[in-house]
C-alpha cells in the first residue's frame, strides 16, 4: 500500500525500535500499538497527534459505523441513502442540529478546537489510504469535519440518552443502563481503592464501545469513547479513574400547547410560532434526489411536533448550547487528583450521568450529574409526565450549580455504587437524604439491581481485588435469594405433578444464571407471572434494600408455578434446560451459551435478550466493556469488550471477546509497553503528520 501518513513493520524491526524509544523517553511521532485483541496504544508527542491516531483507530475498527453515524447527524442521510431515512432527517433538523454543531466548534476554545481537527483529520486520513476498506455508498459522507464529531454527540448525548424519552413520547423497550462500584481503602484487603467500570448498552448503532489507551506527555489513560467521539468517557489512568451510570434525572420536558388562530395560548395571550423552512433532498432508486419541503414550528418553549389526534407537543432540553463535553473529558483524563478532577467536573458540559470515582490517594467520589433546571414547583413525577404548556410559570431557563447537586465524597460505609437507582441509595446505610433536595431532582424507587449491588458488598467486610472481579461476574438472583424459598415451601405439598417436578429442579438449582444453571429458566418464568400485589411487603425506602420480600399467597404462587411449568416444558421439552441452551451469545458466526440476565430478577451480571430463530434467544443489550481497578503506585486492571473492539464485517476483533463473555473471564490491561512487547499484533507509525 502506498502511504505517506503510515509506515507498517513486522513486528520482530519495529518492537526493538519501538523499546530503544521507549527507554530514551520520547517518540518522534504519533503511533499505534495495536494489541492481540484489537485495542489501540497510542504514543504520541502532543495531544493533537494523540487525538489524530485516535481518529485514525476508531475509523480502522468502525469506519462504516462511523461514517453512518455521521451522516445521520448531518441531517442529510436520506441525501445518502434514500427515503427510508427521511424521518431520521426530520428529527435533527427540527432540533437544529447542524447548526449547533457549527457554533459549537466555532466557539470552541483554541486548544480543544485543534484537537478535534486532530481527531477528524484522522480519520480523513485513514479514509484518503485505505478506501478499498470503507462501504462504497459510505464515501460519499466523506470528508468528515469537527462539526460532525460535535452534531454526533449532541445526537447522541442529548436527543437519545437525556431527551429520547420526551422526543418519543413513549419510554423505550429498554433504557441504557449500568452498574457503577467504588471501593474506599477500609473496605478492602490491599487497602488500596477499587473502581468497577460496567456501562449496559445496546449492542450496536450508536451505543458501540471503543476501548483504547491514549498517551503523551503528562497524559496517560486507558477506557472507552462512543464510536466517533474524540474523548474517552469512562476511564481510568495511574491516578484516577471513572464510571458513569445512567441517572434517573428529569432535564428534558415535553409540553403540550393549546392552539388557537393558528397560534398557541400563553398566559392568556396568542402567541405565534416561530418556523423554519428545509429543502430535504431524499435519494431515489434510479439515483435521482426528490426534494420534500419541511418547516419546522417553535414555540418558546422548543421546537414542536404535532401528533396524529392533532395535539401540538414543544420539547425543551437542557444544555443543548453547551459546547464544551470535549473539554470537560480530556480534562477529567488528565487529572491527578480528585481536586483536578473536581475542576473539570464543574465545567458542567455534559448534560446528564452519575459519575463513581475512585483515585490512588484512596478518595471515592459519587455525584449525581447533570444539567437540571431550576423550577418554580412540582415534584419529579410530574415533570416526567407532559406538561401544561399555556402557562410561562412552567418554563425554565436556567440550571442548578454544581453545588447543589446530590454528591458523597468518602462516606463512612466505604463503598458508593450506582445501578440507575436515585442518588439517595449509592451507599449503605443510606447518607443523602432525599428532602435535602428539591422534590423535582429525581424519584424514589430502587428495583432489585441496585439492591443487589448494595447486597453483594455489604456481605463482605473487606473485599480483594479477585472477590470485586467475581462480584462483577456474579449471575446470582437477588428475586431467588428472596423469593425462591418460600416459593418451594408454597408449592411443596401440591398434588399436581408438574409442580412437584419444578419444586425438585428448584431445590437443585443454585440460584444462579451461569451457563449451566439448571432451574433458572423455570424461576424467571415464575417471576414473568408474579405481580407486586403479591409480595407480604412491598418495596420500602426505609428498608431499601431488602424489600420487597415474603409472598403474601402461597396458593396462588404454586398455581403460577404450575403455569411457568408447563410454559417452560412445552417450549424446551424439559423443566430442568441449562439458562446457556436457551441464552445465547451471538454475532456473527460467533455462538456460545450465555450467563447473566435482565435487571427485573436482580442479577448484577445485566444482560437482555430478544428471540431468534430457532427458538432461542439472543443477547442485544447488556453488559459491554467491563473494568475492574485497583489503584496503587501502578493500576492492576482487568477487562473485557463484550462484543469485541470493532464492528467491520470480517474482522477477527469483531466478535472475539465473547468467548471470555460466556467463560466469565476478564483479560489483563496492557497498560505499559512491557505488557505490549508480547502482546504486539500491528504497529503504525505516523511519519510525516504535523
Amino acid at each position: 500500500m502506498k502511504n505517506s501518513y503510515l509506515r507498517i513493520l513486522p513486528a520482530e524491526i519495529i518492537i526493538p525500535v519501538i523499546f530503544l524509544l521507549i527507554f530514551s523517553g520520547c517518540s518522534r511521532s504519533p503511533e499505534i500499538i495495536w494489541d492481540k485483541w484489537g485495542v489501540p496504544h497510542i504514543y504520541a508527542n502532543d495531544p493533537a497527534g494523540m487525538y489524530y491516531a485516535f481518529g485514525w483507530a476508531q475509523m480502522r475498527s468502525h469506519g462504516d459505523l462511523i461514517l453512518e453515524l455521521y451522516a445521520r447527524s448531518r441531517g442529510r442521510v436520506s441525501e445518502y441513502f434514500g427515503n427510508d431515512y427521511l424521518e431520521s432527517d426530520k428529527k435533527i433538523l427540527t432540533f437544529g442540529i447542524p447548526e449547533l454543531a457549527e457554533s459549537g466548534v466555532s466557539r470552541l476554545a483554541p486548544e480543544y478546537r485543534r484537537y478535534s481537527e486532530a481527531f477528524v483529520k484522522g480519520m480523513n486520513d485513514y479514509i484518503d489510504h485505505n478506501r478499498d476498506s470503507i462501504d462504497s455508498k459510505l464515501l460519499q459522507v466523506y470528508p468528515v469535519s469537527a462539526a460532525d464529531i460535535l452534531a454526533h454527540t449532541y445526537r447522541v448525548i442529548w436527543l437519545e440518552f437525556l431527551g429520547g424519552e420526551d422526543i418519543y413520547a413513549t419510554a423505550r423497550m429498554m433504557n441504557p443502563g449500568s452498574n457503577a462500584v467504588a471501593l474506599a481503602p477500609s473496605r478492602t484487603t490491599s487497602g488500596k481503592a477499587m473502581l468497577v467500570i460496567n456501562p449496559h448498552l445496546p449492542w450496536g448503532d450508536f451505543f458501540t464501545w471503543f476501548e483504547a489507551h491514549l498517551n503523551c506527555p503528562g497524559f496517560s489513560s486507558y477506557g472507552i469513547a462512543l464510536a466517533g467521539m474524540p474523548v474517552l468517557t469512562l476511564a481510568f489512568s495511574k491516578y484516577l479513574g471513572w464510571a458513569h451510570t445512567v441517572n434517573p434525572l428529569d432535564a428534558s420536558d415535553r409540553y403540550e400547547l393549546k392552539l388557537q388562530d393558528g397560534g398557541y395560548i400563553l398566559d392568556g395571550q396568542i402567541k405565534q410560532f416561530a418556523q423554519k423552512n428545509y429543502i430535504i433532498r431524499v435519494r431515489q432508486d434510479d439515483g435521482s434526489y426528490d426534494e420534500i419541503p419541511f418547516s419546522v414550528k417553535y414555540s418558546v418553549h422548543g421546537p414542536v411536533a404535532e401528533s396524529d389526534d392533532g395535539r401540538a407537543m414543544a420539547i425543551r432540553i437542557a444544555g443543548l448550547e453547551d459546547f464544551g463535553i470535549f473539554e470537560q473529558y480530556h480534562r477529567m483524563a488528565a487529572a491527578k487528583n480528585f481536586t483536578g478532577f473536581e475542576s473539570a467536573l464543574r465545567l458542567m458540559q455534559s448534560p446528564m450521568f452519575n459519575v463513581v470515582y475512585a483515585d490512588r490517594d484512596g478518595n471515592i467520589f459519587y455525584l449525581f450529574n447533570g444539567n437540571i433546571p431550576v423550577r418554580q414547583e412540582g415534584d419529579f413525577n410530574f415533570w416526567r409526565g407532559t406538561i401544561d404548556g399555556s402557562s410561562s410559570k412552567y418554563l425554565w431557563d436556567k440550571y442548578h450549580d454544581y453545588d447543589d447537586l446530590p454528591r458523597l465524597f468518602n462516606p463512612e460505609t466505604g463503598f458508593v455504587q450506582n445501578c440507575n437507582e436515585p442518588p439517595w441509595f449509592c451507599t449503605y446505610p443510606p447518607v443523602l437524604k432525599q428532602t435535602d433536595y428539591p422534590p423535582y431532582f429525581s424519584s424514589s424507587w430502587m428495583t432489585l439491581r441496585p439492591q443487589r449491588a448494595i447486597n453483594l458488598i455489604r456481605g463482605h467486610e473487606k473485599i480483594s481485588f479477585e472477590q470485586l472481579i467475581d462480584i462483577k461476574l456474579n449471575t446470582g438472583m437477588e428475586a431467588a435469594d428472596r423469593f425462591l424459598a418460600g416459593l418451594i415451601e408454597a408449592s411443596s405439598s401440591s398434588t399436581d405433578p408438574i409442580v412437584l417436578e419444578a419444586v425438585r429442579v428448584l431445590r437443585e438449582w443454585n440460584g444462579k444464571t451461569d451457563t449451566d444453571s439448571r432451574g433458572a429458566v423455570l424461576f424467571a418464568a415464575w417471576m414473568d407471572l408474579v405481580t407486586p400485589d403479591m409480595y407480604i411487603r412491598k418495596w420500602d425506602p426505609e428498608d431499601p434494600a431488602d424489600t420487597p420480600s415474603g409472598l403474601k399467597d402461597p396458593e396462588k404462587a404454586a398455581v403460577l408455578l404450575g403455569k411457568a411449568a408447563s410454559r417452560v416444558k412445552d417450549s424446551y421439552g424439559s423443566l430442568d434446560v441449562p439458562w446457556g441452551e436457551i441464552y445465547r451469545f451471538r454475532r456473527g458466526n460467533i455462538d456460545y451459551p450465555a450467563n447473566g440476565g435482565p435487571d427485573h430478577l436482580g442479577i448484577f451480571r445485566t444482560m437482555y435478550f430478544q428471540k431468534d430463530v430457532d427458538n432461542k434467544f439472543r443477547a442485544f443489550h447488556g453488559d459491554t466493556f467491563h473494568a475492574v481497578v485497583e489503584f496503587g503506585d501502578n493500576p492492576r486492571a482487568m477487562v473485557l469488550q463484550a462484543y469485541g473492539n470493532s464492528s467491520r464485517k470480517g474482522d477477527r476483533h469483531n466478535g472475539d471477546q465473547i468467548q471470555y463473555l460466556s467463560e466469565k473471564k476478564l483479560r489483563p490491561a496492557l497498560l505499559s509497553r512491557k505488557d505490549l512487547r508480547e502482546n504486539t499484533e500491528l504497529t503504525e507509525k505516523f511519519n510525516k503528520y504535523k
